[in-house]
C-alpha cells in the first residue's frame, strides 16, 4: 500500500465530511466522499440521511468537470450489496469510469465486508485500504459495534457533584451542573438513534428526552416500565416514536392503550430485565446506538455486565455528601484493578462545570 501525505489529507476532507451526517444517517453509517482529477479535487460529498444518495453517488453527481481517471477517497469501503433504500455505490463509480479508490476501512456490514473492494479490482479499479483507519472506525464506532459485536453502542451520560453524587439523600438533582453543561448535554441527544431511561426518572423529572438542537432529529425514545406507570400524559409519550419495555406484571389495558396510539410496547418475561436481552431487541430493529440517561439503577446494570462503549461525566463543584445521596448504581466492584479504565479521554469546561469523555 502506497499512501502519500496529499491522500491523508484528502481522507482527511473525507472524514469531516462524513461527521456532517451525525445524527441522521442512523442505521447507516457517516461516510464522506472526495474525487481528485490531476491532483485537484473536483467533487465532494458525503450522506445526508438515511434514505439519501450515499456519499460516493453524491460526489459523483455534485462533479464539476468530467470524473473518467479520478480518484475516489472515502472513508469507508463502497457499498456493493443491493439490499438497501439505494443503488449501489461500486456500481456508480465503475460507470463513472473512476481509476482508484482508498478508503480507510473495511466495512463491518457482512453484505459488504471485503466485497466491495473485490467487486472493484474485478472491473480493473485500484483499491488502497488501510489509511486513518482508527480515526474512521472511531467516527463510526456505532455501526462497527452493531455489525461487530450485534448489539447498539451503548453510551452513559450523568451529572454529579465533585464527590461523585448524583442526587442528594431525597433524591433533588435539579440542578447540578450548569445552564451550559446541561445546554451541551441535551445536545448530545441527537447524534444518536435512541435514548433510555427507567421509570423512576421519567414519574420523577417528567423529561422530555428530545434532542434540543433541532437540526437533529429526535432520537427514538425507550422506556423502562415493568407495571406501566407512566401516565399517558408524560412528555415522553407526546408522539410514538417511544419504544416501551415492561413486564407480565403490567395491565393488559394499558398496553392495549399504547399499541392504540402506535407506541411499540415489547412484553418481557422478567420484571428487572437483563441488559443485554434489552440490547437484543434494539439490534433486532436496527437501532444501532442508545444514550443511557438515567437513572442510576439502570446506568448500573449496564455498567455491572460491561455492556458501556463510552461514558459522557459531567461534575460540578459542589459537595453534597451523607451516606445516602445516590451516586452511580449497581453491584459495583471489589478491586481497583477492576475498575473500568476511560479510554480517548477528552476534558471539556463550561465556566466553572467540567465534562469528561472517554471509551471502554
Amino acid at each position: 500500500m502506497v499512501i502519500t501525505q496529499k491522500d491523508i489529507g484528502f481522507l482527511k476532507i473525507a472524514l469531516k465530511l462524513a461527521s456532517k451526517g451525525s445524527g441522521h444517517t442512523n442505521p447507516n453509517p457517516m461516510v464522506g466522499a472526495v474525487i481528485v482529477k490531476n491532483n485537484k479535487e473536483i467533487a465532494r460529498g458525503f450522506h445526508k440521511k438515511y434514505g439519501g444518495l450515499h456519499a460516493e453517488i453524491e460526489a459523483i453527481k455534485n462533479a464539476k468537470t468530467e470524473v473518467q481517471g479520478a480518484t475516489m477517497y472515502v472513508n469507508l469501503e463502497p457499498c456493493c450489496h443491493t439490499n438497501k433504500q439505494t443503488p449501489p455505490c461500486t456500481e456508480a463509480i465503475i460507470s463513472a469510469g473512476i481509476k482508484k479508490v482508498v478508503c480507510c476501512t473495511v466495512d463491518p456490514n457482512k453484505n459488504v465486508s471485503g466485497k466491495g473492494i473485490k467487486f472493484l479490482r474485478a472491473a480493473g479499479i485500484k483499491v488502497e485500504v488501510g489509511a486513518l483507519a482508527k480515526e474512521a472506525k472511531y467516527l463510526n464506532a456505532a455501526f462497527f459495534c452493531f455489525h461487530q459485536k450485534k448489539r447498539p453502542l451503548v453510551i452513559i451520560k450523568f451529572a454529579c457533584s465533585a464527590d461523585g453524587k448524583i442526587a442528594t439523600k431525597t433524591g433533588d438533582s435539579k440542578w447540578i451542573t450548569n445552564t451550559k453543561a446541561r445546554g451541551f448535554a441535551r445536545n448530545l441527544r441527537g447524534e444518536f438513534q435512541a435514548i433510555m431511561v427507567g421509570t423512576k426518572t421519567v414519574l420523577k423529572d417528567n423529561p422530555h428526552l428530545g434532542a434540543q438542537d433541532f437540526k437533529n432529529r429526535d432520537p427514538k425514545r425507550i422506556i423502562l416500565d415493568a407495571k406501566l406507570e407512566i401516565g399517558r400524559r408524560a412528555k415522553v409519550y407526546r408522539d410514538n416514536n417511544v419504544l416501551v419495555f415492561t413486564s407480565r406484571l403490567a395491565d393488559k389495558q394499558k398496553i392495549e392503550s399504547l399499541k392504540e396510539k402506535g407506541v411499540e410496547v415489547v412484553v418481557l418475561k422478567q420484571v428487572v430485565p437483563p441488559a443485554m436481552i434489552i440490547l437484543r431487541e434494539l439490534y433486532k430493529r436496527k437501532i444501532i446506538s442508545v444514550f443511557v440517561e438515567g437513572g442510576a439503577e439502570l446506568q448500573g446494570s449496564f455498567v455491572d455486565k460491561k455492556l458501556v462503549d463510552k461514558f459522557y461525566i459531567f461534575y460540578s463543584p459542589i459537595i453534597i455528601g451523607g451516606k445516602k445521596a445516590k451516586s452511580l448504581s449497581g453491584e459495583g466492584i471489589k478491586k481497583i484493578i477492576e475498575a473500568i479504565y476511560l479510554k480517548n479521554t477528552t476534558l471539556k469546561t463550561f465556566g466553572d462545570n467540567w465534562m469528561i469523555s472517554g471509551t471502554v
